[in-house]
């Protein structure tokens, strides 16, 4: 049984969260960037720290088989929260970004000057850089997928991109920028039928949504912790199986290796071949404790929560003169991107600091996207689960506070 959705509990469980900033209570609308921790995910990584620290794996002594044990649980328990099919498909990483690099890796010896990767405008860099490598070094070709004005994927556009050249269509689940949900599904039907292999980006989704890679069959999910709740530091890749089994390993060294002789190696198999060295274990441990933690409440009241608070922000701003939200696509998650006329992001964020809001100003390293709306930089207000509306009502008002002083 899901335990009720009592925000005011929820938050006593956030230390952050009673802190003021300015001399005013905090108000914490930056989770798109990074969410908090609650006392769950501290108290794990803190207790195992205390009490049953060593090496994984390997290991004959008791703290190791103890460590071993809970950093294991703790890759079931990613594989649970994606319904992927095994342990075996979920390879630990450091985030979202070194996930999406070893499969670029992974994949590099297989890509032949012309072949191509489908990416949309909406992508965060950590999902464009990496294929830049591979049309720098190997002759790749990046295709360009748009959104129309409300900020959704133009479907016809991707279908039309995909060609006998495509290798892999590597998209985003929800735009950090826009709050887009991409239709992953048809996605994945389109590229498999054009003999493609899919990737999504669901640093965003994850905590957002209900994700299940076997019904959407990509190929590869990546996900960080950090803004599930959980540490910086950790996060996963999925893959299917016979996808891992094909990349070639992205680091060397121990655990990711069977034999080392002076003249030859053979690798391990997956997902250890691809998590050389000492792991994030206690980041790895804190992550399952987040995703308990996640997972204590309705994924359904959780959304429609979060939803509230968009759309209380949403109706508060979309009527002020010379403002504009950037994504308004039907079913978009609680992302509110907005600018100013005549008005820099960066200086609505530093205002808005001063009465205690955090929001986040820049590009969101989402360079293209930003060129596609016609501007340099954006402000954004993320919400998560802890969030209220009043603290929205309260963003409201500063919001036209800062837009007064700087009109």
């Amino acid at each position: 049984m899901s335990r009720p959705l009592d925000i005011q509990a929820i938050r006593g469980e956030f230390p952050i969260l009673s802190r003021q900033v300015n001399g005013k209570p905090l108000i914490y609308f930056d989770n798109a960037a990074s969410a908090q921790k609650p006392n769950a995910v501290l108290d794990a990584m803190s207790d195992q720290g205390r009490t049953a620290y060593a090496n994984v794996h390997r290991g004959i002594h008791t703290l190791a088989n103890e460590t071993t044990e809970a950093y294991e649980a703790a890759r079931e328990k990613i594989r649970g929260f994606i319904n992927a099919g095994s342990t075996n498909e979920i390879v630990f990483t450091k985030g979202g970004t070194e996930a999406i690099n070893l499969v670029a890796y992974g994949l590099a010896g297989e890509i032949e000057p012309g072949d191509e990767i489908v990416l949309s405008v909406m992508e965060h860099h950590s999902n464009i850089v990496a294929w830049h490598f591979l049309r720098e070094r190997h002759g790749a070709v990046l295709k360009w997928v748009d959104v129309d004005e409300t900020g959704a994927l133009d479907m016809a556009a991707l279908e039309a991109a995909l060609t006998p050249k495509t290798k892999l269509v590597a998209i985003t689940h929800m735009s950090n920028v826009l709050g887009t949900v991409t239709d992953a599904r048809e996605i994945v039907r389109l590229a498999h039928a054009a003999g493609a292999e899919v990737l999504f980006d669901g640093c965003q989704a994850g905590v957002h949504l209900d994700v299940d890679v076997q019904a959407i069959e990509c190929d590869y999910y990546v996900l960080t912790a950090h803004k599930i709740y959980g540490p910086t530091g950790i996060g996963a890749l999925y893959g299917k199986a016979a996808a891992l089994a094909r990349l070639r390993p992205f680091q060397g060294g121990g655990e990711m290796i069977e034999v080392v002789e002076k003249d030859r190696v053979t690798y391990n198999e997956a997902p250890h071949k691809f998590e050389a060295g000492t792991p994030p274990i206690l980041q790895a441990i804190g992550f399952g404790a987040a995703l308990d933690w996640l997972g204590q409440f309705d994924k359904a009241d959780v959304l429609a929560h979060e939803q509230a608070l968009y759309e209380r922000a949403y109706e508060a701003v979309r009527g002020v003169n010379g403002l504009t939200v950037h994504g308004t696509a039907p079913g978009k998650g609680p992302v509110l991107s907005f600018s100013i006329d005549g008005v820099h992001p960066h200086d609505v964020a530093q205002i808005l600091d001063r009465y205690g809001v955090a929001v986040r100003a820049g590009h969101h390293c989402a360079q293209p996207l930003m060129t596609h709306l016609g501007v340099s930089a954006t402000a954004r207000a993320s919400f998560g689960l802890y969030n209220t509306l009043d603290e929205v009502d309260g963003f409201i008002e500063a919001l036209h506070k800062a837009r007064g002083m700087l009109i």
